[in-house]
């Protein structure tokens, strides 16, 4: 009997940001995938989210299935219920004008200034998510079995739920991104309503702050994280910024699974960004893709050239610092870079001078763009994807996806997912992409050498390791299961 008979029960997902009606990150593509894919394992799954216009505007069948009371501040909002067009998945929308309806990001204004009330916009999204599983829920006809929040913008959901909703619905915290805490004055407790006799080191009291996180770690019931290596690596000082006691006090539950791909937005056989598509048994069309994003990226067209391909956040964490004292060697040699991205002012300068020394060999881009993000996965040769930390990573799964052999650095996700191409990798089949074994200017560069080399003197070899990569499961069907497993283990 399949999990799909065994369990059919209510799950709400909850999330700062969901793709395709708003993004940031990796953390919309994951809340805009996996609900998905647990709906199709036949769970009735319903995504909670604030009401930003991008949200508003883009949802279809819109319309008000309850008024909720006795909300921090605002006191009142309307509960919203929409389908996402593309996966018919149901969102709920927490719409208040006050404090959602704004020019600007999820979490900052135009000019990337963190909002003043992120505490109450996202503690009211807690607080209505535990609400919506508790003894006097504002919907009669649909209570979650689970809440599934993700991050700190959902963390104090599992507090909520145990200390003043009375939920008897289990949750879970899925740990995106340890480096964001949510921690803010000890006097939003009076205002988010939360007891002050869990403000301590066994509560949601961290160095004299409310830690939105905390709370989800301390009260949930499970924890996951979006790959194995991770739920280990958080439980170090290196990486578990603080926390690292606390997680491995719990460290015998929290499960790490590997995030999926979407399979329909992220596919080179149907990707309609693309010039001609492709696939591992017919990869032909790849070398057009890479000729038309030269063409357009005012590089030099040339098939020969190894094109490096870049698509992140310009950050310390993604490790692209590490990247700039080798690549004037790097296009001296004959390489080529297209870039996607923003982040840090330095870096950015830093590369866009880069491109201006180097006219026609490397291209780069500030700010997001879905078709060339898209174009650049599938039409470079090498992914560089360096991060000194890295919880999942999805960018190294599409590049793998596309042919696009990923460089990484062995953390986190990108350890989980990327196999080293050495002499013992290539013979046993098993090799997808090229690993550092630090993160560090002098090992990135050796790791790209080996590459280039690759790619240069032997294209048998370079065809098998990219059809090792094309050819293996990476949508989200197993990980849905592995959640679906998680889901039954704590309501029996």
């Amino acid at each position: 009997m399949s999990l799909k008979v065994l369990f059919a029960k209510k799950v709400l997902f909850v999330s700062s940001e969901v793709f395709p009606l708003i993004k940031t990150g990796g953390l919309a593509d994951v809340s805009g995938s996996l609900p998905s894919a647990l709906k199709h394992s036949g769970l009735d799954v319903r995504i909670l989210i604030p009401g930003y216009t991008a949200v508003l505007n883009q949802l279809s069948e819109l319309r008000t299935i309850a008024t909720l009371t006795n909300l921090p501040v605002i006191e009142k909002a309307e509960l919203l219920l929409g389908i996402i067009t593309e996966t018919q998945v149901k969102v709920m929308v927490i719409k208040s004008a006050h404090l959602y309806e704004r020019e600007g990001g999820p979490y900052a204004d135009m000019n990337g200034q963190e909002w003043l009330d992120n505490p109450l916009r996202f503690g009211v999204l807690s607080k209505v998510a535990a609400m919506l599983s508790g003894e006097h829920s504002p919907l009669a006809d649909w209570k979650p079995d689970i809440v599934h929040c993700n991050d700190w913008q959902t963390g104090l959901t599992p507090a909520y739920m145990k200390l003043t909703e009375k939920s008897e619905a289990k949750s879970i915290i899925s740990l995106h991104n340890m480096a964001f805490q949510g921690c803010y004055s000890p006097a939003w407790l009076t205002t988010l309503n939360l007891p002050h006799t869990h403000f301590s080191i066994e509560g949601y009291e961290y160095h004299g702050q409310l830690s939105f996180l905390k709370a989800g770690i301390v009260f949930a019931d499970a924890i996951t994280t979006v790959s194995p290596r991770y739920a280990q690596e958080i439980q170090t000082v290196a990486f578990g910024f603080g926390l690292e006691g606390l997680l491995a006090k719990r460290g015998h539950e929290i499960k790490g699974i590997l995030n999926g791909i979407e399979t329909s937005e992220w596919n080179p056989k149907t990707d309609p960004y693309l010039c001609k598509n492709y696939s591992a048994s017919n990869i032909t069309g790849k070398q057009k893709v890479k000729a038309a994003l030269q063409l357009v990226s005012g590089l030099n067209v040339d098939a020969d050239a190894p094109l490096l391909g870049v698509v992140s956040r310009l950050t310390h964490q993604k490790g692209l610092d590490l990247l700039l004292p080798c690549m004037q060697g790097l296009l001296d040699s004959g390489c080529q870079l297209v870039l996607l991205g923003s982040g840090e002012k330095d870096l950015e300068q830093e590369f866009m001078a880069l491109a201006e020394a180097n006219p026609g060999k490397i291209s780069v881009t500030i700010g997001y763009n879905e078709p060339l993000s898209h174009q650049v996965m599938a039409g470079c040769d090498l992914f560089v994807m360096p991060s000194r930390f890295e919880p999942c990573g999805l960018n190294q799964l599409y590049g793998l996806a596309y042919g696009t052999l990923p460089i990484v650095n062995a953390t986190g996700g990108l350890a989980d997912s990327v196999i080293d191409a050495d002499l013992h990798n290539i013979k046993d089949g098993s090799a997808n992409g090229f690993v550092m074994i630090e993160a560090s200017a002098e090992a990135l560069l050796a790791c790209i050498h080996r590459a280039v080399a690759l790619f240069k003197n032997d294209k048998t070899t370079w065809r098998k390791i990219q059809k090792n990569g094309m050819s293996q499961n990476l949508s989200w069907d197993n990980s849905a299961l592995e959640y679906l497993e998680l889901y039954k283990t704590l309501i029996s």
